[in-house]
């Protein structure tokens, strides 16, 4: 029995076994090598690589991903290519702006449409009026002094005055005394045939000669109104 003070000494290390293994692999290496070229599995110059099933088929795998990953890849670049392209084409930066632009030209859009809407009702009230003429003089009187610039009350409600103390509204009206005929009371009545050969029997075309005539004589129908109020007898 050993002491317990004794000291054991440091075993020796076998520093050849290393190289012997490293020997040993080197030499089962080359030997493999030298099977493959005497079988032809592998020319004299060209290192080979036995490859198994399961490794083949990931690598099949990992081609398809490979390829779905690419046709994404492709797609996705398309897409930011066009949008970079239509924001290049407006002068813009970003997407923001160009989303934004598209929809105040929207909105323009839609302002002209219902401008365009408005101005086909009117016209077609305007059409009702003149064609109703004969029954309701005044409102296609109305609807003809738009074509003057008479477009306020005041002046409509002095046209309407002027009009009703001459003929009343009548288009058949004629003054047994001076022969002056129709709403506006022309005299002679052949004047009014610059606008129509019609004029004996259309109050549209009686309509629009008195108002040209108030134009050129007097500038609006409130001035034309003043004037037949201030003769007697009164005419203007």
């Amino acid at each position: 029995r050993r002491n317990r003070h004794e000291t054991t000494p440091p075993r020796k290390r076998h520093r050849g076994r290393p190289f012997l293994a490293g020997a040993l692999a080197l030499g089962l290496g080359a030997s493999g090598l030298a099977y493959a070229k005497a079988t032809n599995i592998i020319g004299a110059d060209t290192a080979a690589f036995v490859v198994g099933s399961g490794v083949a088929a990931q690598t099949d795998e990992l081609a398809r991903a490979t390829t779905v990953d690419t046709t994404y890849r492709a797609a996705a670049s398309v897409s930011r290519n066009e949008r970079r392209t239509a924001i290049a084409a407006t002068g813009l930066r970003t997407a923001k702006e160009l989303e934004a632009k598209q929809k105040k030209e929207a909105a323009k859009q839609a302002e002209k449409a219902r401008e365009a809407a408005e101005k086909a009702e009117r016209e077609r009230e305007r059409q009702r009026a003149i064609a109703n003429a004969k029954e309701d003089p005044k409102s296609a009187a109305r609807v003809l002094m738009a074509d003057q610039g008479w477009t306020s009350d005041s002046q409509y409600n002095c046209l309407v005055n002027l009009w009703t103390g001459e003929s009343d509204w009548r288009w058949w009206a004629e003054n047994q005394s001076s022969g002056a005929y129709g709403i506006a009371q022309s005299l002679p009545a052949r004047k009014m045939a610059t606008f129509g050969s019609d004029y004996r029997t259309n109050p549209i075309t009686q309509m629009k000669w008195g108002m040209w005539y108030i134009k050129m004589s007097y500038g609006n129908p409130c001035n034309a109104w003043s004037t037949w109020q201030a003769r007697s007898p009164h005419w203007y």
